[in-house]
């Protein structure tokens, strides 16, 4: 078996596993409170640190897995949004599939648009954020070991815009919310301030700082 083939068998291992576990953490849960869901930029978003430290009393729970697509967030409805009953859901998906070079804006939409429909039908009361795809650094990945990650940052990087206006309209068209809350993340040329970034495409926890002040107000309303 070739490195990468292992690799990413080890990948999909893990998303199980994580998905195993919030099926076991949503008996837990009490419903109706906050949602954050997506991929790994969500799931590495220190919210419950960050209410802490600005005295915020509200639940939030926290459903990212690294890695998810659309697509397998379709087959993950359950575990990722709906056994919590939501009142509000902040949903951040489709990083990864923009990485792609044989994914168009049209079919990240058409997959998008399914999620939505869904959380329509089931959860005709929710309050749904649907928030802008974060920048990316293409010098920081550059340096990183794993493979394309330069690619996969550039390629997001050439996208963020026409995909983070495709999002826009999508939400006006569910009559959701669409939020850009990437101010003070950016240098001059759009790409995320190096201090921020690990390898290119994830943040630091004073990123999601910033990003929550910028959300703060949709949180709290």
């Amino acid at each position: 078996m070739k490195p990468d083939e292992i690799l990413n068998g080890f990948f999909q291992k893990e998303k199980l596993e994580k998905l195993e576990r919030y099926r076991h953490l949503n008996k837990y849960v009490k419903k109706g409170q906050i949602l954050f869901t997506g991929s790994s930029l969500m799931e590495q978003f220190p919210i419950n640190e960050i209410l802490q430290n600005h005295d915020i009393n509200c639940t939030i729970y926290n459903r990212g897995i690294g890695g998810y697509t659309i697509p397998e967030m379709l087959n993950a409805m359950d575990e990722q949004i709906f056994a919590l009953e939501p009142s509000k859901i902040f949903i951040n998906i489709g990083t990864n599939d923009i990485s792609k070079p044989e994914e168009t804006t049209e079919k990240l939409i058409s997959d998008y648009r399914q999620i939505l429909t869904q959380i329509k039908e089931r959860l005709p009361e929710a309050k749904v954020y649907m928030m802008a795809y974060y920048p990316v650094n293409v010098g920081v990945a550059a340096k990183q070991p794993w493979p394309d990650a330069d690619m996969a940052a550039k390629l997001r990087l050439e996208r963020l815009d026409d995909c983070n206006k495709a999002v826009e309209n999508l939400a006006k068209e569910f009559g959701y919310k669409y939020i850009d809350v990437n101010e003070g993340l950016t240098v001059a040329d759009n790409q995320t301030k190096e201090e921020y970034s690990i390898d290119g495409i994830h943040m630091w926890s004073d990123a999601y700082e910033v990003v929550f002040e910028n959300m703060k107000e949709f949180i709290l309303e």
